[in-house]
């Protein structure tokens, strides 16, 4: 059997609030960009006329309702993974 070598609590990747936050900024200004050319190019397949301008507002409010959502996700997983891994460190 194979030996699992000590793991210390000194050890801390986790990733700080900013990172977070930046990363989900990152990840949500790709989104927004391929979002905003697919709107104008599959709307118009089912019908419906969009300006520039609305679809540029209907980006800012997805967008920031998928910045709060990605942060809030990251952020528990983050807690989630964190604490998981302080446990396994404690009864390793």
């Amino acid at each position: 059997m194979r030996e699992i070598p000590h793991v210390t609590t000194d050890f801390n990747p986790r990733q700080t609030r900013l990172g977070s936050f930046i990363e989900v900024c990152i990840n949500i200004a790709i989104g927004f960009t391929i979002n905003f050319f697919m709107n104008l190019t599959i709307f118009p397949l089912f019908g419906w006329s969009i300006s520039v301008g609305e679809n540029l507002l209907l980006g800012v409010i997805y967008t920031v309702v998928s910045v709060i959502r990605g942060y809030i996700v990251r952020r528990y997983f983050e807690r989630r993974i964190h604490e998981a891994a302080m446990s396994l460190a404690k009864h390793g």
